[in-house]
C-alpha cells in the first residue's frame, strides 16, 4: 500500500477547491500535478500530507485513514517541500537538514547515531556535503532548494510531496532539481507549471481544473494539443523527443486572436 486519495473533496472558505479527486500512485514513480493557477494542485497536496482534512472522501496511508494517524507517524512516511519554505535564522546547511530528523527523535532526546547517518546520507544524495557547514543565508536559490529536499530526505520517507519545487529557479537548476527528484528511490508527487518539465521527468500526470481531474495517464497520453487548448486556452504543437516523450511548443496568438481572447 501507499498514499491513496479516494474521491476527496475539500471546501475552503465556502469554495470547493478539490472536487472528487482520486489518486493511487505506483510505488517509486514520479507523478506530476498539472493545471492552471487555482486548479487545486496545492490544495490536493495539503490533503495528501494531512495538513488539511477532506470534507468528503478519504486519504489513507498503508490503508489507515490519515485523520486517525499521529502527525509524527505521518511525518515518518511522508515528507513535503513547499514553495514558500523560508528559514531566516543563520543556521548551517547541516542544521537545516537535521530538522528533518524531528519526527524520529524522542521528545527530550538529542541526536542519535541514526540521526547523523540519515543527515549525512541526505547531504550526499543532493550533493551538498561540501557545503554542509556553510551558513544558510549564503546559499543560492538552487542550493537552498536542494537543502530543503535533503531535509525532507533526512525524514527517511517513502512519499515525497513537492509544491512547485522549481519556482523562481533558473533553467539549469530546474533541470537539476527535477532530475534529482525523479532519481530518488521513493514515490514523488510534484506540482508543476511547466509542461515540458513534467513530460521529461514524470512517469504519470494528473491534470486538474477547478479542483477536478480532467486527464490522467502517461505524459504521452495526456499532453495533447486538444487538452492543452482546453485546459490552458493556448495553441500548442506536440512532438516527440528521441525517447518518445512529448515536447510542447506553444504558438503565439495572432493580433486578431489576441483581440478576441
Amino acid at each position: 500500500m501507499t498514499l491513496h486519495a479516494d474521491r476527496v473533496s475539500w471546501r475552503r472558505g465556502g469554495a470547493l477547491v478539490v472536487d472528487g479527486v482520486s489518486l493511487l500512485p505506483e510505488a517509486g514513480h514520479t507523478i506530476g500535478l498539472l493545471g492552471p493557477n487555482g486548479s487545486g494542485k496545492s490544495s490536493l497536496l495539503r490533503l495528501l500530507h494531512g495538513t488539511a482534512r477532506p470534507t468528503a472522501g478519504a486519504v489513507s496511508l498503508d490503508g489507515a485513514d490519515l485523520g486517525t494517524l499521529r502527525r509524527r507517524d505521518i511525518a515518518r512516511a511522508v515528507a513535503t517541500v513547499t514553495q514558500h519554505t523560508v528559514t531566516d535564522s543563520d543556521l548551517t546547511v547541516r542544521d537545516v537538514v537535521r530538522l528533518g530528523r524531528t519526527p524520529h527523535r524522542p521528545v527530550w532526546g538529542g541526536d542519535s547515531p541514526d540521526d547523523e547517518r540519515a543527515v549525512q546520507a541526505a547531504l550526499e544524495r543532493v550533493g551538498l556535503v561540501e557545503m554542509a557547514d556553510r551558513p544558510w543565508l549564503t546559499l543560492s536559490g538552487g542550493e537552498r532548494q536542494r537543502a530543503h529536499i535533503a531535509r525532507a530526505l533526512a525524514q527517511e520517507p517513502r512519499e515525497l510531496l513537492l509544491d512547485e519545487p522549481t519556482n523562481h529557479l533558473d533553467i539549469r537548476h530546474q533541470l537539476e532539481i527535477l532530475a534529482l527528484v525523479a532519481d530518488l528511490p521513493l514515490t514523488a508527487i510534484v506540482a508543476l507549471h511547466d509542461l515540458n518539465l513534467a513530460a521529461m521527468f514524470c512517469d504519470s500526470i494528473l491534470v486538474l481544473r477547478g479542483g477536478q481531474v480532467v486527464a490522467a495517464g502517461t505524459p504521452a497520453e495526456v499532453l495533447t494539443p486538444a487538452l492543452i487548448a482546453d485546459v490552458y486556452g493556448v495553441t500548442a504543437d506536440v512532438g516527440r523527443d528521441d525517447s518518445g516523450r512529448p515536447t510542447v511548443r506553444f504558438r503565439p496568438h495572432t493580433r486578431t486572436e489576441q483581440q478576441t481572447v
